[in-house]
């Protein structure tokens, strides 16, 4: 191997260790995957400077000086590098800064336009592994299940950041933009025909999304028509985990990276945070099978009955709905039982990179 190549590999190597000392996590594998992803998204030159970029916003000259760079020549390297989706960018006033992105969620959805069959089967190959490898073993995730609110019983005291239309009535700024999951999907041939419009984002990182050709912008009204259809088409609604939501993302359980293996795992609902579980009235329910079919995560069977495995019961309340004799209710876990998110992402990336034992770098 060339010396240069043997430099190639070096900086794709350390960027990767640099991805996985974020939150979120990037860990190696035996094949090499992640290494693939990362040489077919960046430049030997990009990756060198990503490495020195941080998960927090900062102005090129701070970042310049680090890497001992001519400010001008990086700032023109910092923004391309931010519309190719590598890095994260934001405006203050006049000035605009940057900041370094996770894979999941980050760089991957920021690549749904840009998407090839190459990339998408090294991705499905790799994020198995990061959900086994990271998501499945953080107590505080990165998304969480908010209860659709048509199944929440109308006494039941519901926090204004898990009703999903209080979170869009309290935002200036909204974007929608399409399914990554199912993007990816329906490009390899697969997928499902629920909407595509399904990823709303809010705040400063709608502007991103809209700057880079993402998404578009939308009103609370249309916001709030697009998520009825959403739920109509029977998604889950996953949220950020923060009181303060930046995302709502709509899944479906047959597309989604999280969702579909979440199923494959014992006990989804030990994976997951939700306030909520699904219970059968055994004498309304007929057994016609229709929750059956709408769960995502194969919670319920039938015997006599409707029967709800609260092992795997991920508290969506989807399958509330399409009961048509009220055999069906959404409870609230005891209070003990219950999680809080913290108060905005910061803290939530802040405690899941205490519990990695990694500093968010």
């Amino acid at each position: 191997m060339s010396q240069h190549k043997a430099s190639e590999n070096d900086v794709y190597s350390q960027l990767a260790k640099h991805l996985d000392n974020l939150p979120a996590g990037f860990p190696a594998t035996e094949s090499g995957v992640e290494l693939r992803i990362l040489r077919k998204l960046f430049t030997p030159e990009e990756a060198q400077v990503a490495l020195g970029l941080r998960m927090m916003p900062e102005p090129t000259a701070k970042i310049a000086k680090r890497l001992q760079k001519d400010s001008v020549v990086l700032e023109s390297m910092l923004d391309e590098m931010s519309h190719k989706g590598l890095i994260f960018r934001a405006r203050k006033g006049d000035v605009t800064l940057y900041m370094a992105t996770q894979f999941v969620v980050g760089i991957w959805e920021y690549h749904v336009n840009d998407l090839d069959e190459d990339l998408i089967k090294d991705v499905n190959e790799y994020v198995p592994f990061l959900m086994e490898k990271t998501w499945a073993e953080m107590e505080t995730k990165q998304l969480r299940v908010i209860p659709i609110s048509e199944s929440v019983p109308n006494e039941a005291s519901i926090m204004p950041y898990e009703e999903a239309g209080t979170i869009i009535k309290s935002q200036s700024k909204i974007v929608v933009a399409p399914c990554i999951c199912r993007t990816e999907q329906k490009m390899m041939g697969e997928g499902c025909d629920s909407p595509m419009e399904a990823c709303f984002i809010f705040g400063v990182a709608a502007y991103y999304y809209e700057e880079n050709g993402l998404g578009r912008s939308v009103s609370q009204e249309e916001a709030l028509q697009l998520m009825q259809k959403g739920l109509d088409a029977g998604l889950v609604l996953q949220p950020s985990n923060s009181q303060k939501s930046i995302n709502i993302c709509m899944c479906c359980g047959c597309c989604c990276q999280i969702l579909k293996n979440l199923k494959k795992m014992p006990q989804p609902a030990a994976m997951i945070d939700s306030n909520y579980y699904s219970e059968v009235d055994g004498e309304q329910c007929v057994a016609c099978g229709d929750c059956v079919e709408r769960c995502p995560m194969d919670a319920i069977e039938i015997e006599d009955t409707a029967k709800v495995d609260l092992d795997r019961c991920i508290g969506c309340g989807v399958c509330i709905p399409v009961c048509d004799y009220d055999a069906l209710h959404l409870n609230q876990k005891d209070e003990g039982l219950r999680t809080v998110p913290p108060e905005t992402m910061v803290k939530t990336y802040m405690k899941m990179a205490q519990e990695r034992g990694k500093m968010a770098s």
